[in-house]
């Protein structure tokens, strides 16, 4: 995305937090970058975080109608504007993001835990298609030929990994990649470069990781 907006996973759906400027501005720029990354928000789920932004009715259902013709679901829109969330309510929109279940049900679950952030991407990256996250990416569906991922985490990928991929890019050595059918056109991990040979027999889970200074693939179990 342009430096006027970041974006993460969270729950079931991709947040995107507005930073300041003129509102007109960033409205264009943010369906531009839907529009020319078609592929990644196709179908999505897209809760928008406007900050300090006071959008009328006639700006918010403007947006949504505009972010539905690129096949993206508008679901939220949080605001610090009082006038900005009563819109969004008007509108039939959220204006806060939903608790996981286990935080709603009322029993206690001890789910402190340390760790990164991670964005989960539920769609196939297509050639020319290119995800650059700090934290762990998850990729549930395939990584073509010429799409690429840069992780300053892990990379897991529910699918075919035929593009590139560099995990640990801020220099975690501790990184690993991970995909179903592991046959990247470059895979990286930290500073180590490896090229995958030409796939032999049936592709296999596999996993991705630093040995001895050296990128080694090696089986990847599943434990019950």
């Amino acid at each position: 995305m342009a430096s006027q907006f970041e974006i993460k996973g969270v729950h079931d759906s991709l947040l995107i937090t507005v930073g300041e400027g003129d509102w007109a501005d960033l409205r264009e720029i943010l369906l531009t970058q839907i529009q020319e990354q078609s592929d990644f928000f196709q179908g999505a789920s897209l809760s928008i975080d406007v900050g300090e932004h006071t959008l009328k009715a006639a700006e918010l259902g403007s947006l949504r109608d505009k972010i539905s013709e690129n096949g993206v679901t508008l679901r939220a829109v949080l605001s610090k504007s009082a006038q900005t969330n009563e819109t969004a309510k008007t509108l039939g929109l959220e204006t806060h993001l939903a608790k996981p279940i286990s935080e709603r049900s009322g029993q206690a679950f001890d789910t402190s835990v340390d760790g990164d952030e991670a964005i989960l991407v539920k769609r196939t990256l297509r050639s020319g298609n290119s995800i650059v996250f700090p934290g762990h990416v998850i990729i549930i569906g395939d990584v073509n030929p010429g799409a690429e991922i840069i992780a300053g985490g892990n990379i897991i990928v529910w699918g075919r990994l035929r593009g590139t991929a560099h995990a640990g890019a801020s220099g975690d050595e501790s990184a690993i990649v991970c995909a179903l059918d592991l046959t990247p056109t470059q895979l990286r991990i930290s500073e180590e470069i490896s090229i995958t040979p030409p796939q032999k027999g049936t592709p296999q889970p596999e996993v991705a990781r630093l040995k001895d200074g050296e990128v080694i693939a090696e089986g990847w179990e599943f434990h019950k």
